[in-house]
C-alpha cells in the first residue's frame, strides 16, 4: 500500500516537522519505506509518500502515541487528495513485471 500526502507550505521548519513525522510513521510495524520530496516547479508544494506492507498496517500506524504526536498534526494540514493506493504493477529495472489483484471489491 502506498500513501501519498500532498502539502502546500512554505514555512521554514516544514522539511524538520515532515522528518519527524516520518520517523515516527517508520518506527511502526509494516512500514517499509518513506520519503519527503519537494516539487521543482513549486517550492511549497511538497508530498510525504510512505509504504507499508498494507493498509492495516498503515491504518494502526496513525493511532500510535508518537505518530499522533509528530505525524498527524501535519497531516492535518495536508491538501484534500485521495491518498492511499494499491499496488497493482511493480515493474524492476529490467523489466520484470509483477502484477497483483485488486483488495477493492469492483461492481460489474
Amino acid at each position: 500500500m502506498i500513501a501519498l500526502t500532498h502539502f502546500h507550505d512554505d514555512s521554514a521548519d516544514f522539511a524538520e516537522r515532515a522528518g519527524r513525522a516520518l520517523a515516527a510513521l517508520a518506527a511502526r510495524p509494516g512500514y517499509l519505506r518513506g520519503s519527503l520530496a519537494r516539487s521543482t516547479d513549486d517550492a511549497a508544494a511538497w508530498l510525504l509518500l510512505t509504504e507499508w506492507e498494507n493498509v492495516g498496517s498503515y491504518r494502526r500506524a496513525l493511532g500510535a502515541y508518537d505518530v499522533k504526536l509528530h505525524a498527524t498534526p501535519l497531516l492535518a494540514t495536508a491538501l484534500d487528495l485521495p491518498g492511499g493506493f494499491e499496488q497493482l504493477l511493480d515493474v524492476a529495472p529490467g523489466g520484470a513485471a509483477v502484477a497483483r489483484g485488486s483488495d477493492l471489491e469492483v461492481d460489474a
